[in-house]
């Protein structure tokens, strides 16, 4: 018989480190408690004309606070946590001299400034078969592989300097360890990452530049599941945590926001519903889809993460809100006023081009105008389903490819409205619920830390356990499909579907 594994005792640091700030958690890995929470803004992202930039002392600085911030709230001493991991926005590319020094800003996920690098790279590849061929997703413009082209392009001199290639949430697990290292989650959305294989396609580097400089400045690749080793004296003083506390390989924030929702085996389906929207599942092996919407990414738990992410969520129904002057609760309270298909006016929301469906040109429209529904209801309903529109899309991509889920967890500011859970309820067609722990990236990071700190150690808990205990739903959001409104959604989004621009 296989001993019973005891439980993880001890206090555990997640870090997320997104776009717009830093959040840090402290969690009780035997109780499942969490204890504290604590946050700092960055500045926002700089640049014109495409370009989104941030300094990574931003998040240094953003990461301490965060820190101090969380523990004050937990009422404990720094050094009572045994372990920490960090999740990151993704894509980020972040260049370091042979001094391990910051050679420029920070090129984040969001930057469109590279379009015309990937482009070009994705020619080299063959096109989006080719791209399929090589990596297991198409490469898209907010991928690393892009800013790479544009860095040496345009900062030749800093580019020749280049001794590592790191992404946002390597370079934060850089300064706590002084380790290069990544692991497969993260590296997926690089565009030279192969997902089948689970390796470096280094070979796409040469693509930028010929020979062996670009791949030897890859980061180690560390499995899930591992401890990178302990705190530097220097960091661990700066955070006020003990020097001996291990710090687990973390990862991209879809892939810590998966674990966090309990989303570590086939069925659940994790929704983020913020600026942009993110369906995330699991699947046991690498499902490359045919068509480049889905990015089929490694999980940090082992496994899978295919996943969609629209680019037009509340950024999209925030513009109307604004058009409209409206607060949030008038906007919501008016868009529940109108009827499933806003009386036919139907908005395909692309403000910012879109990913999902594939359209990075487009521009927003609104469709079936008459003197009698264009009202300020039927506007606020057309954005808001406009969106869900865009998810459901996504949804219907990943079914294609076998990935039939049974439940989604939700997260995000959304995700907080009861109009948005039904409305996502009845076109999605499955049952969704909130986690009680809203900052998914950061309890995932924790969790994650547990788990690596007790496989490094013998007899620590599965994932599996520390998920079923530390991830706790609130029923009082659960939110079930009704059948009526489902055939009446099913019909608007027919039409959007109908007005879809060819591709």
């Amino acid at each position: 018989m296989t001993p019973e594994r005891a439980p993880m005792h001890g206090l555990f640091l997640g870090i997320d480190c997104g776009t717009q700030g830093t959040k840090a958690l402290v969690l009780d890995a035997a109780s499942g408690q969490v204890l504290g929470l604590g946050s700092a803004t960055h500045a926002p992202p700089q640049g014109n004309e495409g370009r989104r930039e941030q300094e990574p002392a931003d998040w240094l600085a953003a990461l301490r606070t965060a820190v101090v911030n969380a523990l004050h709230a937990a009422g404990v001493e720094g050094t009572d946590i045994r372990g920490l991991a960090v999740s990151g926005q993704q894509h980020g590319l972040v260049l370091l001299d042979a001094q391990g020094q910051v050679l420029r800003p920070a090129k984040l996920w969001c930057d469109t400034e590279t379009t015309p690098e990937n482009l070009e790279l994705l020619q080299a590849l063959g096109g989006p078969q080719g791209s399929l061929e090589r990596l297991g997703l198409v490469i898209a413009p907010g991928y690393t592989v892009s800013k790479l082209l544009w860095s040496k392009r345009h900062f030749p001199e800093l580019f020749a300097r280049t001794a590592h290639l790191l992404l946002p949430h390597d370079y934060l697990n850089y300064w706590l360890t002084g380790r290069v290292c990544t692991e497969p989650g993260d590296a997926s959305g690089t565009g030279y990452y192969d997902v089948r294989r689970n390796a470096w396609a280094a070979d796409v580097l040469h693509l930028i530049e010929p020979g062996e400089r670009l791949p030897t400045a890859l980061p180690e690749l560390l499995q899930p599941g591992t401890c990178i080793g302990p705190l530097r004296e220097q960091a661990a003083s700066l955070l006020g945590l003990s020097p001996k506390a291990q710090v687990a390989t973390g990862g991209g924030d879809n892939m810590l926001t998966a674990i966090g929702t309990g989303n570590i085996h086939p069925g659940v389906i994790t929704l983020s519903l913020g600026t942009s929207g993110t369906l995330a599942a699991h699947a046991e092996h690498a499902l490359v889809s045919p068509l480049g919407e889905v990015a089929t990414f490694c999980a940090s738990s082992g496994g899978w993460l295919p996943l969609i992410c629209t680019m037009n969520l509340t950024s999209a129904c925030g513009l109307v809100q604004e058009l409209l002057q409206l607060k949030l609760e008038d906007f919501t309270q008016l868009a529940g006023q109108a009827p499933i298909g806003a009386d036919g006016l139907l908005m395909l929301p692309f403000f910012n081009g879109e990913r999902v469906p594939a359209l990075p040109n487009a521009s927003a429209s609104l469709h079936g105008m008459t003197s009698s529904n264009l009202t300020r209801a039927n506007l606020c309903r057309a954005v808001l389903e406009g969106t869900c529109f865009g998810l459901r899309h996504g949804l219907d991509l990943m079914r294609a490819r076998g990935l039939q889920g049974t439940e989604i967890r939700l997260v995000g500011g959304a995700a907080k409205s009861p109009l948005w859970r039904q409305v996502l309820a009845d076109l999605l067609g499955l049952p969704l619920v909130c986690p009680r722990q809203t900052e998914a990236g950061a309890l995932g990071a924790a969790l994650q830390a547990a788990w690596s700190l007790g496989r490094q150690q013998g007899g620590g808990d599965s994932l599996e356990a520390l998920c079923q205990r530390c991830v706790s739903l609130d029923e009082s959001t659960r939110t079930l499909p009704r059948p009526a409104q489902q055939a009446a959604y099913e019909i608007a989004y027919q039409r959007y579907l109908a007005q879809l621009p060819a591709r």
